[in-house]
């Protein structure tokens, strides 16, 4: 028999999606998921209807198979956002890439913390902010590098706070990561951008349609993905560890659900 090689296991592995429920608000009412939950008993009638002659006492304890129906949007939960959700075509008229385009190379490789837990809430991070958190860990961002923001919106899920809280990642600081090869991002907050709360107050004050959606738009220029709805990124070190994201594979679709989870040697 080949002798196999032996490979080195991550000691630590945190979870850092989100547990979807009816129950927890973390979307807008309009795109909130829907989950219908069918037990064991519920479905016994239906899995005899595929065996003729089987009753329902003939199932252990009188159960069939338990499942459940789900009403999703892509973007409910921890999801990973494809190019595509930004805009349809880039900036030089070319067909954005939909989640099922994805490179899965992008979605498994280092990953780095930048801690913005600071700020105030509705703060447009800046590339001269990313630059100094960069500097403060010690880290030299890497081409592929998985950036993740940690920001104060962690600290409110599973409260009305949720939409609210955190900062954003503006369009020169998203461009300052990926014109440097960064292809990945995420953030624990529930968008990429500031919240829509901070940004419609910004945008009566000014009218300047280039504060919307800024850093999501800057994917026209360099398109990229990011991962939105993220958890406990608190416990995690600021360089480190490995993030693996790989989105389901849904066809021409903007973004996808992700079980995106980090592991520490």
């Amino acid at each position: 028999m080949k002798e196999t090689t032996n490979m080195k296991l991550p000691s630590r592995i945190i979870d850092m999606s989100m547990t979807m429920d009816n129950e927890t608000v973390v979307d807008p009412e309009v795109m909130r998921p829907k989950i219908e939950y069918k037990t064991g008993a519920d479905n016994a009638e239906m899995v005899c209807s595929f065996f003729p002659g089987l009753k329902v006492s003939d199932l252990p304890g009188g159960e069939g198979w338990a499942w459940e129906r789900i009403d999703l949007v892509t973007h409910n939960g921890t999801h990973l956002d494809a190019p595509y959700h930004y805009h349809s075509v880039d900036a030089q008229g070319r067909r954005m890439m939909t989640i099922d385009e994805v490179p899965l190379d992008w979605c498994f490789r280092p990953g780095v913390k930048l801690d913005f837990r600071r700020l105030p809430d509705g703060h447009v991070v800046s590339p001269a902010e990313v630059e100094a958190e960069l500097a403060r860990i010690g880290h030299q961002l890497q081409p592929l590098d998985i950036v993740l923001v940690n920001t104060r919106a962690s600290e409110c899920y599973g409260t009305p706070e949720y939409m609210t809280a955190g900062i954003g990642m503006g369009r020169e600081a998203t461009l300052w990561l990926t014109s440097r090869g960064v292809r990945v991002t995420g953030i624990d907050a529930w968008g990429w951008d500031v919240p829509f709360f901070h940004m419609a107050k910004r945008w009566e004050a000014t009218k300047d349609p280039a504060i919307i959606w800024e850093g999501h738009l800057a994917g026209i220029d360099i398109p990229y993905c990011h991962m939105e709805k993220l958890q406990h990124l608190e416990q995690l070190p600021a360089t480190g560890f490995w993030v693996s994201c790989f989105p389901c594979k849904i066809k021409g679709a903007s973004g996808a659900w992700t079980r995106a989870v980090a592991m520490i040697d």
